[in-house]
């Protein structure tokens, strides 16, 4: 190093700005997701129509089969003819019920074929076995 040469300054990252930045855009997608902020869309206006009909929501149902042949539904516990009763009553209540059915790998077949037989009875068509990923 000479007598009239400056010394080398280093490069730094200022973290202070860099801190704010990320804050402003933690709260911004804070507040987005919560929609305080409305995310505003093409503005349309719906045509109108003499004949109109109101769209009934799905139900989503969940039957479980315990190991000990136990079935329930919620949290309420049925026997075969109850259950079959219950789908009965959803099924007349919406358009479209579907079911899926959640039972441990050591319940019986016959179980298993029971519970969607009287699915099928109150007219639930859309039945579907859940398991786990391997």
């Amino acid at each position: 190093m000479f007598w009239n040469e400056e010394p080398k300054r280093s490069a730094r990252i200022e973290l202070i700005p860099m801190i704010d930045v990320m804050m402003f855009l933690l709260v911004f997608f804070v507040l987005i997701s919560l929609n305080v902020i409305p995310a505003k869309g093409v503005k349309t206006e719906l045509p109108a129509s003499s004949q109109r009909e109101t769209i009934k929501p799905a139900r989503h149902l969940v039957v479980v089969i315990a190991r000990s042949g136990q079935i329930s539904m919620g949290n309420q516990q049925y026997s075969l003819p109850q259950l079959a009763q219950q789908l009965t009553t959803e099924r007349k209540t919406v358009d479209h019920v579907d079911m899926v059915v959640s039972g441990d790998k050591g319940v019986d077949m016959q179980a298993l074929i029971d519970v969607m037989d009287a699915a099928r009875a109150a007219g639930i068509t859309d039945v579907s076995i859940a398991s786990k990923a391997r």
